[in-house]
């Protein structure tokens, strides 16, 4: 009899186990970033990992590694697809190293204003993050992060100009140095952490930087001249890996996503007041900026028109670079600028 209670009460314990909630354990996420610590850019990677953790309960858990610690943009993307990293948030040079595509919003003086940029990456957007996720990826955001400008050691108004000085490029992309190569540069590849110290030693005279960063980091102290006109706008992406993805309850991730979206809208909102105030500090510190006149920058358009010529079909799909052209005749000829 005492056998049987026994039983009886050892099968209603495991019963009133068995039918607890079960605790799921928390999905950790690590997630690397170039962008400096205490920056605009690391701060809102901060806060969304805050709101992930309360949204999900603690059920997410995100830890960032900035300003490059865990390496290159390059070195991060392999660093996600090993496991080591879950996500990373990108520029759309190191989303280049995902989808190539991605590289037309590169292209210099190609887009007029933040209202046509937005239009046409609007419009490409649904076919970026398609091909995205076809790699084994996910998209969490974009943030528009500002304007690329170009600064020098001496002043460049023409493309002739910049012929003088040996230009930083990203290491990581080998047929952007070709396309540098072919328009007659002098290009020295670096990782982003090699700038400062390629300006100091001479290595390099010239730089392509948003101005945030330009002014954060002091490069404009060693190439005191801003060539005007922006080159192309700065995009960065938050990914993770879909398996990552995947492994975070579904009920969460709608707000999830909500959450980074808000987190990206303030961030650009920021980026531009950010971007105007750099820009009136650098000139107020020693800054030089140059004006083209009209035929210069007919000169710049068309020698970026012909380097341009050679991408489509080899470097950046024939088939993104003929919508994105699409997309802008399409702005354009309702009368917007």
């Amino acid at each position: 009899m005492k056998r049987l209670i026994s039983a009886i009460i050892a099968y209603f314990l495991l019963a009133l186990v068995f039918s607890l909630p079960r605790l799921q354990a928390a999905v950790e996420i690590k997630i690397g970033s170039v962008a400096p610590e205490r920056s605009p850019w690391h701060n809102a990677l901060l806060k969304l990992a805050r709101d992930w953790e309360k949204i999900t309960g603690g059920q997410v858990k995100v830890r960032v590694y900035p300003g490059g610690i865990v390496g290159s943009e390059l070195d991060m993307v392999r660093k996600v697809r090993l496991g080591v990293l879950q996500g990373a948030v990108l520029t759309n040079m190191g989303m280049m190293q995902i989808e190539k595509s991605v590289l037309v919003l590169n292209l210099p003086f190609l887009f007029s204003s933040d209202e046509e940029f937005s239009y046409v990456f609007q419009g490409l957007r649904p076919t970026f993050e398609a091909r995205v996720e076809e790699k084994g990826f996910k998209v969490i955001h974009w943030t528009q992060s500002g304007w690329v400008y170009l600064y020098s050691k001496g002043p460049v108004l023409n493309p002739d100009d910049l012929k003088k000085y040996k230009i930083s490029i990203t290491k990581d992309d080998p047929d952007l140095e070709q396309v540098w190569k072919k328009m007659g540069y002098q290009v020295v590849p670096q990782d982003n952490k090699d700038v400062l110290v390629g300006l100091e030693s001479g290595l390099v005279s010239a730089v392509y930087l948003p101005a945030v960063m330009a002014a954060s980091g002091q490069y404009f102290a060693l190439s005191p001249h801003m060539l005007a006109p922006r080159l192309s706008p700065l995009v960065g992406s938050l990914f993770l890996s879909s398996k990552t993805w995947e492994k975070i309850p579904a009920e969460f991730r709608p707000a999830l996503l909500e959450a980074a979206d808000r987190q990206a809208r303030a961030l650009a909102g920021e980026i531009t007041n950010l971007e105007e105030e750099a820009i009136a500090a650098m000139k107020e510190h020693g800054l030089v900026i140059h004006y083209p006149s009209e035929e210069e920058m007919t000169q710049w358009r068309q020698a970026s028109s012909r380097a341009i010529e050679s991408l489509p079909g080899r470097i950046i799909p024939a088939d993104i670079y003929q919508k994105t052209m699409d997309l802008i005749r399409e702005y354009r000829s309702r009368g917007q600028k």
